[in-house]
């Protein structure tokens, strides 16, 4: 699966009803609490790292990606924005675009 075709399905989730849709209830609730969502699957994904859990770095990875996803949609931002600006960003190194922006690595 693309990010582009998890981002096709959380659209087509997104319109159905919240009773049977996870993502619906999600995006129901507010951008307030799909974000704190976000930031749980964050946290979790950074426990799973540290602990070298490689199983559960890539559960809770796919976790944040979906809720990323899930925020962005919520936001009205769309995938392909976020794509752009990664893209332009490799126009430059990363250690030269942090340091424009005058932020540390």
């Amino acid at each position: 699966m693309t990010l582009e075709e998890l981002e096709a399905r959380i659209a087509q989730r997104a319109a159905a009803s919240p009773e049977e849709s996870y993502t619906a209830k999600l995006i129901a609730r507010g951008i307030n609490k799909a974000a704190q969502k976000l930031g749980e699957e964050a946290t979790e994904a950074v426990i799973a790292a540290v602990t070298h859990d490689r199983a559960e770095l890539v559960k809770e990875s796919a976790d944040l990606l979906y809720h990323l996803l899930v925020v962005l949609k919520a936001a009205g931002v769309p995938l392909s924005e976020v794509m752009a600006e990664l893209d332009a960003r490799t126009a430059q190194s990363g250690l030269a675009e942090k340091a424009a922006r005058g932020t540390q690595p």
